[in-house]
């Protein structure tokens, strides 16, 4: 069965593309309160889940003992845009456990970001390890390896403890068995595993909630989402969704993509956690279905509302600054 129609691009009058996926809205006991398309299909979150794989941080005690706040920790979950402010406070992170940019095993790249790809072309020479958008995370890693005495070589690595652990951690949350037969190599080169996506969703309510979490895992899901939503800037950067999401409700929505058209994002006070996948994996689909998913849950709030609903149905305007077309939700979303 294919899942639905999620998304429309238009030129004009006419429908020139459609984007199809899957969104799944749980509770902090799985109970669904919201689906479209096939929420049992398992799916690679890639950078959604960052925030469980950053549980180690804080569980470990590294994130107390090295004095990390809010910007930390965000930046520590962040799927960042390579901005200086980004690359400098993972290097500090790296720094207060004693080590140096050469710890990292994330690899290098340019910004994904066009106007911070221009500047980092024109200003400097290419960017090294700290510019990689998960250098927080792994500044992260590196750091709760370093509190516990764990050997940080090889820590991208499947059979190395941290990510055994990591691997535990996301079993407990998601409810998957996670292991060689679905797991697969993410960007920043650490596994990943496909698990269905109703199970992700759960994860994160969980993480919201409390519900079937020890005190210690419950206390450290909490700090990292609530410092995600107090620095959202240091989960993305500049003009990035996951920022503007953020911000569109502060303190009160966490929002967190993932590469080929993922998202995750979590309703704290209303103890209410999604996931999406667009099945093309294109990001422009996925932003417009999570900002749509999440508007429906402000339906009391015409300001907030607004503001999702205009992430989730934009204008497309071409180089000359003319309306050609807009980005739109569908009516599954009604």
């Amino acid at each position: 069965m294919a899942n639905p129609v999620l998304v429309e691009v238009t030129r004009g009058d006419v429908v020139e593309s459609r984007h199809r996926g899957m969104v799944v809205v749980v509770d902090g006991d799985g109970k669904v309160v919201f689906e479209a398309g096939d929420i049992e299909h398992p799916v690679f979150p890639r950078s959604s889940c960052k925030a469980m794989q950053a549980l180690p941080l804080m569980e470990s005690g590294a994130a107390e003992a090295y004095g990390f706040g809010n910007k930390e920790l965000a930046l520590a979950c962040s799927s960042h845009s390579g901005e200086d402010g980004h690359a400098v406070l993972a290097r500090a992170m790296i720094r207060a456990a004693g080590r140096d940019e050469d710890t990292l095993e994330c690899g290098a790249h340019w910004s994904f970001q066009q106007p911070i790809l221009i500047e980092q072309a024109s200003h400097g020479p290419k960017p090294g390890q700290l510019y990689n958008n998960c250098s927080g995370k792994h500044a992260g890693f590196i750091c709760a390896c370093c509190h516990t005495g764990t050997d940080t070589k090889g820590y991208v690595g499947y059979d190395h403890p941290l990510q055994a652990e990591i691997r535990g951690i996301m079993e407990s949350l998601t409810g998957s068995i996670l292991g060689h037969d679905n797991c697969g190599v993410d960007g920043c080169s650490i596994p990943t595993y496909a698990s269905p996506l109703k199970g992700l969703a759960h994860g994160f309510a969980k993480m919201t909630t409390g519900v079937g979490l020890e005190p210690i895992r419950s206390k450290s899901a909490k700090r990292l989402m609530q410092a995600c939503m107090a620095e959202p800037w240091y989960v993305a950067g500049t003009n990035r969704a996951c920022t503007a999401l953020m911000q569109a409700a502060p303190g009160r929505i966490f929002a967190k993509t993932g590469a080929e058209g993922v998202f995750v994002a979590a309703l704290p006070e209303q103890g209410l956690a999604m996931a999406m996948k667009c099945d093309d994996g294109a990001t422009r689909a996925a932003e417009s279905m999570v900002a749509a998913t999440l508007a429906r849950f402000f339906k009391g709030e015409p300001e907030v509302q607004g503001r999702l609903l205009a992430m989730a149905n934009s204008e497309m305007r071409n180089w000359n600054g003319i309306k050609v077309g807009d980005v739109r939700a569908t009516a599954a979303f009604a």
